[in-house]
C-alpha cells in the first residue's frame, strides 16, 4: 500500500503527460513551434532520452538531420537552419518528454515533412530498456495574407463596429433626452397659462 501510494505521488510531482499532434501550417516570415511529445509507459522509472529531427523538403524523398538535443545541448548540423531553431521541450532534465523545437521566421523552402526521433533508455534495478518513438509531421507554409491579416481585419473592424454602436446609442440619448425634456417643458408652460386663465375668470366672475 506504501509502495502505491509513493508511486503514485511521484508521478505526480513529476506531472501529467499527454501526447497531441503537431500543428502543420506555419505562417511565413513567422515563428513555428514543431511540436514532438513522446511520454513515458511508466512514469516513476528513471531514464534519458535523447531527440533527433530531420527533415525532408517537398519534392525530395530523403530526410536530412536538422537538430539533435542530448545532455541538455543542441546540435544544428544544417546550414539552412542555422540559428534559425531553438529548443522548445523539456527543461533542465535529462529525462526528455517533450522534444518540440522554434523555428524562427519560417520561409517557403521550410515546406515538407519533418520527423521527430525519441531515443529513451530507461533503468531499471538489474537492467536498461531502450526504447524509441518517431513522430512525422508535414508542415505547410501559407502567407500571412491567408489569415493572420483576415483575422487582425475582422478584430479591428468588430471593434470599430462596437464604438460606432456605442456612439450611436449615446447620442440617440442625448436626442432623446432632449425632446423629452422640451415637451416636458412645453407641458408646464401650457398648464401654467392654463391655471392663470382659469384664475382670472374665476375673479372677473
Amino acid at each position: 500500500m506504501l509502495v502505491v501510494l509513493y508511486l503514485s505521488s511521484a508521478s505526480l510531482c513529476h506531472g501529467a503527460c499527454v501526447e497531441v499532434d503537431s500543428d502543420t501550417d506555419a505562417v511565413v516570415n513567422e515563428g513555428f513551434k514543431l511540436g514532438c511529445i513522446s511520454c513515458k509507459i511508466r512514469g516513476e522509472v528513471p531514464a534519458e532520452a535523447t531527440v533527433e529531427w530531420s527533415f525532408m523538403p517537398k519534392g525530395e524523398s530523403e530526410f536530412t538531420k536538422i537538430y539533435s538535443y542530448e545532455d541538455l545541448m543542441s546540435d544544428i548540423p544544417d546550414e539552412r537552419f542555422y540559428e534559425r531553431l531553438d529548443w522548445n521541450g523539456s527543461k533542465k532534465t535529462k529525462d526528455l518528454q517533450d522534444g518540440s523545437i522554434y523555428i524562427l521566421n519560417v520561409t517557403w523552402n521550410d515546406t515538407g515533412t519533418y520527423r521527430c526521433i525519441f531515443n529513451r533508455t530507461l533503468t531499471f534495478t538489474s537492467y536498461e530498456f531502450h526504447t524509441n518513438a518517431t513522430k512525422i509531421v508535414h508542415l505547410n507554409v501559407v502567407p500571412r495574407l491567408a489569415n493572420q491579416d483576415v483575422i487582425e481585419y475582422s478584430c479591428v473592424m468588430m471593434y470599430v463596429t462596437i464604438i460606432g454602436l456605442q456612439v450611436w446609442l449615446v447620442v440617440e440619448m442625448i436626442y432623446c433626452y432632449r425632446k423629452i425634456s422640451a415637451q416636458g417643458e412645453e407641458a408646464l408652460t401650457i398648464a401654467l397659462e392654463s391655471k392663470e386663465n382659469c384664475a382670472m375668470v374665476a375673479v372677473t366672475e
